[in-house]
């Protein structure tokens, strides 16, 4: 009667609500109860808070990966622009110097914010690899590795018969090594000696001679000539005369231009400090250690500095698992060129120059461009600077930064490989800008813009054998066009399509032609060619 009395309220307000009908089925008085009208005013309340509890976890799902996006982006912010806030106070607690050597490096060392900073971090990619969502990246890459190898060796057992392992290709490619090292051992002997003898000298003479003006000129003429021909001309003429394979020229010609880069890093550095301290009328030491010069001509970097944040002990499973992966993008490469470029251009270059035919083999040659663009930054800027920089205990290994992430071609230019970048930031970017009192910042950019169009195309021009200035047209026309349409200003997701769609369409455009004009040169050459016909592209006028 209790339970009656107190359920019949409750259930005659519900009956105009929750069942209107109860009286018209002959079982109004059983509802009337109370009985049955609370278990269904519970499983309503409990249907609408799990309601509650599942959007509930939504927003809270939401807001979580909206938190961690921003964590993540201010972690990878803090990683790439940690040297900008750290000063000669880092250096200090890295280094512990005595009063003299506080000293000496304020004399010699320019002013903060004046100059790279180096400091310990690790490479980008080493952090990122901790997390197992990018990791999967990486082992979809091995994947599809696995797979190249398998479909190479499908094919050759219908075609063949049997398992065929040949690497043809990698032995025609690094043909006639020992001459290769025969004459790095020289470029680099030469350079280890050359450059500080000649600063050596010039310091010794300059602060006490009377001619210190004709001393200067007499060491820069020297330099260059130094550089000019020992540098310049033997290393081309080996690589001319011998006709390296496409490797071994690379070999050369790149470690060429990195000495030659590194040489006039050395000078660049230390004449303002011998300059200096002669007007100071200090007996300070201008000219570095000999072993300092060393270790910088192996240092992954193209900054002199007499002392560099180093690392507390080698790790030698670091370095070979970088050294294997170099060996495992090697090998990449050669299936991408054996599977999806040699058997299109060897067909491609049998035709005439048709513009159909070419839009086609531009788009067909995106993938392996981009696999090779991949492959040539994680083998080089990655793997292989990691491996020296583990070897030296070299401290600072911000090779590159988040160039994937740009929104910019101006940002790409400077993250994608800050080693180069600094070099021509400091030493033709901001002394151009020196020798022109800052008044020409847009011929500055020009100039940093051709000079490395023009050192592109001379090693792409001298590695292949032909003249096909591909690259530098685009360096020079697009990539200038670019960097100030696509700006810093631009933000937001669709600038970075734009950007990788623009790359990618570039990678095409690279692959495509200049493997066209190379079997176009191998079918088709010509006994006495003239000074035209090696400027004239092969692949337009060659016929079948």
């Amino acid at each position: 009667m209790v339970n009656e009395g107190a359920g019949g309220p409750r259930s005659r307000r519900g009956s105009h609500k929750v069942v209107p009908s109860s009286d018209q089925d002959g079982t109004g008085a059983d509802r009337a109860t109370g009985e049955v009208p609370c278990p269904s005013n519970g499983e309503t309340e409990s249907l609408n808070k799990k309601s509650a509890d599942h959007n509930k976890i939504q927003m809270n799902r939401q807001n979580l990966m909206r938190q961690f996006d921003t964590q993540v982006n201010e972690f990878m912010d803090s990683l790439i622009e940690e040297s900008a806030s750290l000063g000669s106070s880092h250096v200090s607690t890295v280094f512990p110097l005595s009063e003299k050597e506080k000293s000496k490096l304020r004399v010699t060392q320019p002013p903060q914010g004046q100059s790279k900073q180096f400091v310990i971090r690790r490479s980008l990619l080493d952090d990122l690899f901790e997390v197992n969502h990018i990791r999967t990246i990486y082992h979809m890459f091995i994947a599809l590795l696995i797979l190249f190898i398998f479909s190479t060796l499908v094919v050759d057992f219908i075609d063949e018969g049997r398992l065929v392992l040949e690497f043809d290709l990698l032995v025609y490619a690094f043909g006639q090594f020992p001459l290769v090292v025969v004459t790095w051992m020289c470029m680099f002997l030469s350079t280890l000696v050359v450059p500080y003898v000649l600063l050596s000298v010039w310091a010794n003479v300059y602060p006490t001679s009377n001619h210190q003006g004709l001393w200067t000129v007499l060491a820069g003429s020297l330099l260059l000539l130094y550089q000019g021909l020992c540098l310049g001309f033997l290393p081309t003429y080996v690589v001319l005369k011998n006709g390296l394979p496409p490797a071994s020229c690379f070999i050369l010609i790149l470690e060429q231009v990195r000495l030659i880069m590194k040489a006039h890093s050395f000078i660049r550095e230390n004449v303002p400090r011998v300059r200096s301290l002669e007007r100071s009328k200090t007996n300070s030491v201008a000219v570095p250690q000999f072993t300092q010069y060393i270790y910088f001509l192996f240092a992954p970097t193209l900054i002199y500095r007499d002392n560099y944040p180093r690392n507390p002990c080698i790790r030698w499973g670091y370095v070979a698992i970088q050294f294997s992966q170099v060996l495992g993008c090697l090998f990449y490469a050669y299936y991408i060129f054996v599977r999806l470029c040699i058997p299109q251009f060897r067909s491609i270059s049998m035709q005439l120059f048709d513009l159909r035919a070419m839009v086609l083999c531009v788009f067909n040659s995106i993938l392996p461009g981009v696999l090779v663009l991949f492959l040539a930054f994680f083998a080089f800027l990655h793997c292989w600077l990691n491996a020296f920089a583990e070897m030296l205990r070299f401290g600072d290994r911000m090779f590159y930064k988040d160039w994937w992430n740009s929104t910019s071609f101006a940002n790409y230019y400077r993250t994608w490989n800050v080693v180069v970048h600094d070099w021509l930031y400091y030493y033709v970017y901001r002394d151009f800008l020196w020798m022109t009192q800052k008044r020409f910042r847009a011929a500055a950019m020009l100039v940093v813009f051709t000079v490395s169009a023009v050192v592109h195309e001379y090693v792409l021009a001298i590695c292949f054998g032909f003249f096909y200035p591909v690259l530098f047209c685009l360096f020079m026309c697009f990539g200038m066009v670019f960097n100030f349409v696509l700006h810093d200003r631009r933000k937001g997701p669709i600038w970075n399509v734009i950007m990788w769609t623009a790359l990618f369409l570039g990678q095409g455009v690279l692959i495509c032609l200049y493997s066209q004009e190379w079997y176009a040169q191998r079918f088709c050459p010509i006994q006495e060619p003239s000074f035209i016909d090696l400027l004239k592209p092969r692949s337009w006028t060659c016929s079948p």
